[in-house]
């Protein structure tokens, strides 16, 4: 039989190096991952995964700041709105049955596979750099690097990071899968930006969501510790050589993966 903690390593340096190249998806993967591999039900394994998350998605944004490439006003404006929310959603998912939850998530997965797939066919995703010919709410402006201000970009992010934090407390993800194709949608910033600003926000949100879980359940830190540091050594060697990978292969393997995962969970519910 396999070490539990061997398991954790391997599923935590895979989860934190496809968050890094995606800015995404990271914690959305985990927790199936965790609940299959160490049998863990998945009001357990949401806190493990958003620890993890908020771990390496922590440090991500740290280095994304040092290279100027985090657009930290939005992702403050996200954060708050999902920080209000997430322990909302963390209060719901203890008053559903687990098994809704699963059918709920497993839906969830379906659809964000599915979009991953879309989106790594859009012109946007072809060309890393290139900005949307059409008008956003959120423009960048090209001589600062800093986004316009105005009530449609406010409202669109605020909007944004309210779903963001809510899903990730109810079903135990980072909320990076609903903040990455928003800001490519309402926004004109380069990938780059749009992946380390999400990762900003993630972290923020997910560690709310860990506390919100710990006071309603403990955490199991035989298995979070070696899965958090794991998680936290895949997103560095991810950031290290993420821009060798192309944002349509990223968005590729990540589609292909959800999809998989989601049918391996259809499968499990019978």
């Amino acid at each position: 039989m396999i070490d539990p903690n061997l398991i954790a390593i391997l599923l935590g340096v895979l989860i934190g190096f496809l968050m890094s190249i995606t800015g995404a998806g990271g914690a959305i993967l985990s927790l199936p991952l965790l609940m299959y591999f160490l049998n863990l039900g998945i009001k357990d394994a949401a806190p493990i995964a958003l620890l993890a998350v908020s771990v390496a998605a922590g440090t991500a944004a740290m280095i994304g700041l040092k290279q100027g490439v985090v657009r930290y006003k939005a992702a403050a404006l996200l954060a708050l709105m999902g920080i209000i929310m997430a322990p909302i959603g963390v209060f719901l998912a203890q008053k559903i049955p687990s098994l809704w939850l699963q059918i709920l998530f497993t839906l969830v997965l379906f659809y964000v596979g599915w979009q991953a797939l879309v989106a790594a066919k859009s012109p946007r995703y072809l060309q890393d750099n290139l900005f949307p010919t059409s008008p956003t709410p959120c423009e960048l402006n090209p001589a600062t690097s800093r986004l316009f201000w105005t009530a449609s970009c406010t409202k669109r992010l605020l909007l944004t990071g309210s779903v963001a934090g809510f899903i990730s407390g109810l079903l135990g993800v980072g909320g990076g899968f609903v903040a990455m194709p928003s800001l490519l949608k309402i926004s004109n910033l380069e990938h780059r930006m749009v992946v380390a600003t999400s990762l900003t926000m993630t972290a923020l949100v997910s560690l709310v969501g860990v506390i919100s879980y710990a006071s309603y359940t403990g955490i199991n830190l035989h298995i979070a510790i070696p899965f958090v540091l794991a998680a936290l050594i895949g997103s560095l060697v991810g950031k290290l050589i993420s821009h060798k990978i192309s944002a349509y292969l990223s968005k590729l393997t990540f589609g292909l993966i959800s999809l998989s995962i989601a049918l391996m969970m259809v499968f499990s519910l019978f």
